[in-house]
């Protein structure tokens, strides 16, 4: 009897040096997120429409974050290998500049023809036949950490987002599980060379851009499950309000389509059946202790969705592949001559989709 009382001592003295353990050396301060219901899409059907996606630079293309379309039609993106790879029109892939980066993530292409990129270690970056040259590194005296993605405006000027400023790129799910508002949106002006912050504290700042008539922007914040619209002229210039909230995944990259509506990727941000765990502190502090756990309460790889939402805010339209065979972990959706194209950093192809399939 006194052995098993001795035995019982000891484990339960064990579990809780393990549990001190963990609290003491969690790499996060965390706060309880209650996950919307994705009652913005409940009227749309499920559907297996990404799957019918064809394969572009299968086997070529590492991962591919973002995607975008010069006036030539060449198709241009950032991989995991370190490259800015583009697709010309006779089908051919070329290995363009070389960025000696892994981090590189968000690329827009300027009205000048050059590339600009998110480099999530370096800042914003400026590619062009000569080579690459860095744009800005820091704002306010402070080193830019977690540069996510960029667009221009019709002025030249370059806004793009800063996704936290206290987590990298290779701990990114750690923003999530803390729960705090760490990005930003920022604003590069190019003919003086200064970086400014137009918005601070939001929730994983990630895909911009800016509406048709140039009159506002529109930023996503992905664990809060949301974009916001900040006002670029007109009487609510300066201006923050919703454009969108509840959405049925956490936003990554968004992209203007030729219609004034908005091209969304959505993330399956947790396994569902999970989804409890971002209640509990507790369970998030075990969670960040190991990159397992992490992968396994993520559900990134486990389906696609992207949506298509009116310049009012309404969801018009839904694209999935519900079980992730053929494209998962889709980052952006951009619309080009009458075809949706698809960056991920799951696959190692972009997809393209023509939309009368959709």
């Amino acid at each position: 009897m006194a052995l098993r009382h001795l035995l019982t001592s000891f484990v339960l003295a064990c579990l809780l040096a393990f549990t001190l353990q963990i609290y003491f050396s969690s790499p996060i301060s965390p706060v309880s997120l209650h996950l919307p219901p994705p009652s913005s899409s409940s009227h749309l059907p499920k559907n297996n429409i990404l799957q019918k996606v064809i394969k572009l630079g299968d086997g070529v293309l590492l991962k591919p974050e973002d995607v975008d379309v010069d006036k030539e039609g060449t198709i241009y993106t950032a991989t995991r290998d370190g490259w800015i790879k583009r697709l010309h029109k006779n089908g051919n892939w070329e290995n363009w500049k070389r960025v000696n980066s892994d981090t590189v993530l968000g690329i827009t292409i300027t009205k000048e023809g050059d590339v600009v990129a998110c480099d999530t270690e370096e800042g914003l970056l400026k590619i062009t036949e000569n080579g690459v040259k860095l744009l800005t590194s820091h704002v306010n005296g402070s080193k830019i950490r977690f540069a996510d993605d960029v667009i221009e405006a019709s002025d030249g000027s370059l806004y793009f987002s800063v996704a936290s400023t206290k987590f990298g790129l290779h701990d990114w799910y750690l923003d999530v599980l803390e729960a705090k508002p760490h990005g930003q949106l920022l604003k590069y002006d190019p003919s003086s060379g200064e970086t400014s912050i137009l918005l601070d504290n939001l929730g994983f700042a990630n895909g911009v851009a800016v509406s048709k008539d140039q009159d506002y922007l529109v930023v996503c914040e992905t664990w809060k499950f949301r974009c916001q619209t900040h006002w670029l002229k007109g009487e609510n210039k300066g201006k923050t309000e919703i454009f969108i909230e509840n959405l049925p995944g956490g936003p990554d990259n968004i992209n203007l389509a030729p219609d004034g509506s908005f091209w969304i990727a959505l993330l399956q941000l947790t396994t569902e059946g999970l989804e409890f765990v971002h209640a509990s502190k507790a369970a998030k502090h075990l969670i960040a202790s190991s990159r397992k756990l992490t992968e396994l309460v993520s559900g990134l790889r486990t389906k696609a969705m992207v949506v298509n939402v009116a310049a009012d805010g309404k969801i018009v339209k839904k694209l999935e592949d519900p079980d992730g065979s053929v494209m998962s972990f889709v980052t952006n959706a951009l619309e080009f001559e009458d075809h949706l194209y698809l960056g991920s950093l799951h696959t190692n192809f972009i997809g393209k989709l023509p939309l009368k399939d959709a």
